[in-house]
């Protein structure tokens, strides 16, 4: 999924406190990322900064489905064959994920990994696939066939060809785990921005708040607003930019993984929530779910709001948000 980097809004007179802001950029997980932290000086701000990039490696190592040595390609390898003994992070995580599918009937699934590619988004499409090739293309996908035993520590994919995929959960996943980290080490305070899967703790040096900016889908040189971002996460998700027009209708690249139609209506969704990875998860699944069902289930959930901005520019929020103008 294409994730917008949200722009942080950090005041300039808190360089000149006790302690100081300090950033580096880099790529990890095949995207961007942002690391920031407060730390009394560059020495300790860069070392802390390398211990959240060393966690964000080690989860890759564990999740990603590209490196065949990971326990997840173990897992697909398997698939239809024998269940596979996973460490008891990665079961976790995955248990995790079977819930939010529960909570969204289906909306998110990690064996959306299975789905055959008949969509393209790189301006090479030009007629829609047949019904019946969009309903074979989703014949191994299914969150229900995964079966998980928690004894043992095992999973195991029942059809074969079934493969699971953290594209959708693991980038928000590894922010939580370089927070959870650096918290521990005593950084009082900082943001991990994962392309736009973003979690913060702690407050700016003058005693700010960190602030996100809602870009405009439709000119990302304007935002809508400030948000106050205080001790949560952060989500915003678009497919503006990947997208096809079909028969007059814009398909957008999220592709609901019960039917396998893509998505449509909505250019870009931002969700807060406590974690990163259930931000990261809820922001695919209300592209699914649609602007009505997907606000309707955020407003069901404690501690969760939700900013939904439509294929016309419009703006859909959840009870709770309140928009500050810039």
């Amino acid at each position: 999924m294409h994730k917008i980097v949200l722009l942080l809004a950090l005041m300039t007179s808190s360089l000149c406190s006790a302690q100081g802001i300090f950033k580096q950029e880099m790529t990890l997980m095949g995207c961007h990322f942002d690391i920031t932290v407060v730390a009394a000086d560059t020495t300790r701000g860069d070392a802390y900064i390398q211990l959240a990039v060393d966690e964000i490696s080690r989860i890759e190592k564990l999740i990603s489905s590209w490196d065949p040595a990971s326990q997840t390609s173990e897992i697909n390898r398997n698939a239809g064959i024998q269940p596979v003994r996973v460490d008891r992070e990665l079961f976790d995580l995955i248990q995790r994920a079977m819930g939010i599918s529960q909570l969204t009937d289906g909306a998110f699934d990690i064996s959306y990994a299975s789905m055959d590619r008949i969509w393209r988004f790189d301006g090479t499409m030009t007629e829609m696939p047949s019904e019946r090739e969009i309903a074979a293309s989703i014949q191994r996908v299914g969150y229900t066939h995964i079966q998980l035993d928690a004894k043992s520590s095992t999973v195991f994919l029942e059809k074969k060809g079934m493969k699971i995929g953290f594209g959708a959960i693991g980038k928000g996943y590894a922010a939580d785990k370089a927070k959870s980290l650096l918290m521990e080490k005593g950084v009082t305070a900082g943001i991990i921005n994962a392309s736009g899967d973003m979690n913060t703790w702690g407050q700016q040096p003058d005693g700010s708040d960190w602030k996100v900016a809602i870009t405009n889908p439709l000119d990302k040189t304007r935002s809508f607003g400030l948000l106050p971002v205080r001790n949560s996460a952060v989500v915003t998700s678009g497919n503006y930019e990947k997208y096809v027009v079909l028969e007059g209708k814009r398909y957008a690249h999220i592709i609901d993984p019960r039917t396998g139609y893509p998505s449509s209506g909505i250019l870009s969704v931002t969700v807060f929530a406590p974690k990163a990875e259930l931000a990261d998860a809820l922001a695919t699944s209300v592209f699914v779910l649609g602007i009505d069902i997907g606000l309707d289930r955020i407003n069901q959930l404690p501690d969760i709001e939700c900013i939904i901005i439509d294929d016309r520019g419009d703006i859909h929020t959840s009870d709770q948000i309140k928009i500050a103008s810039r």
